[in-house]
């Protein structure tokens, strides 16, 4: 894991693509603006992970319907 610190109006680069800019800072809260191409999907970590259990829960009963066929 890299670790960088920036402050507010800073930014790094990811792979001459996406950029990582520090919005605002305050009330415990860090506020991110992230740019780059349409063809990198950008989500909350939170969000991804349900998406990935309702997914493999899907599967799963795709899977038991299959076998018990």
């Amino acid at each position: 894991m890299l670790i960088l610190s920036r402050k507010c109006g800073q930014s790094i680069m990811i792979d001459n693509e996406i950029e990582i800019r520090v919005l605002d800072i305050g009330d415990g809260k860090i506020r991110l603006g992230i740019t780059g191409p349409a063809s990198v999907s950008v989500q909350q970590r939170e969000r991804y992970e349900a998406r990935r259990r309702t997914e493999d829960a899907l599967l799963a009963r795709a899977a038991e319907g299959i076998l018990a066929s």
